[in-house]
């Protein structure tokens, strides 16, 4: 056993959307390295379930929340009611989101403000109610490689601008008790419905000409999560793809 293999023991982290995708993979990870995990998650009950059994089955307490990000009453209990399943928090990853198809020049009142709420005002809301807590601590976004460029999901990257934006100003309004960082990933994981074959075709759009693994975005996240002197940092896990738009 090496020194990092427990070291957040004792911690405990709450992960939105943490029962499917990176958010799952974040969620192991984190009671691998001895934290305690709440599971956040809406509707992936199942998903919820199974995973809190793999999460006790490593040596943490682990428990699931149900709330929906879409609504901002649901958002204001979730911090209370996280601690009240597993213990105070100490770690926050903000992962949900949605990926809503929207046009550039018309999106949808209702797509924008759906957009809006679960990607960018319920993180910011879930931000402040940890810091209220207290007890400092890590918060770690996630955010996307790809602000700018794609004309068919708007919404989605207006609201995570909104979140980039909020994070470094937070970084510094929350300092130095909560540090505040985001992870930006690139091509990881093929978007629900999307065809793997035109996903991978994907790769050449960046540098190193090939997809990411989920594995490196939980080593991004893990890594700003344990490393103590850095704040108001975006850790871009891409390929380098966020070079091409200078």
């Amino acid at each position: 056993m090496t020194d990092t293999d427990r070291q957040l023991e004792g911690k405990t982290a709450l992960v939105t959307g943490g029962a499917r995708r990176i958010g799952r993979a974040t969620s192991l990870a984190l009671a691998g390295r001895g934290a305690n995990v709440v599971v956040h998650y809406n509707r992936s009950v199942g998903d919820a379930a199974e995973l809190v059994d793999e999460l006790t089955a490593l040596n943490v307490r682990a428990a699931g929340v149900q709330a929906d990000l879409g609504d901002p009453q649901s958002v204001a209990t979730l911090i209370a009611r996280a601690t009240e399943a597993v213990g105070p928090l100490d770690i926050l990853v903000n992962n949900a989101s949605v990926f809503d198809p929207t046009a550039l020049r018309d999106p949808s009142p209702e797509l924008l403000d759906r957009n809006v709420q679960i990607n960018a005002a319920a993180p910011i809301r879930l931000t402040k109610d940890f810091a209220s807590l207290d007890r400092g601590g890590s918060v770690t976004n996630m955010l996307d490689a790809t602000l700018i460029g794609d004309k068919t999901h708007s919404a989605y990257h207006e609201s995570k601008q909104m979140l980039l934006d909020d994070t470094e100003r937070s970084a510094v309004a929350l300092a130095p008790r909560v540090r505040v960082n985001a992870v930006a990933p690139g091509l990881i994981l093929p978007a629900p419905g999307q065809d793997p074959t035109e996903f991978e075709a994907l790769a050449a759009t960046n540098p190193l000409s090939r997809i990411g693994r989920v594995e490196d975005v939980v080593a991004a996240t893990l890594f700003l999560i344990t490393t103590d002197f850095v704040t108001g940092q975006i850790l871009f896990v891409d390929g380098g793809k966020h070079l091409l738009k200078r």
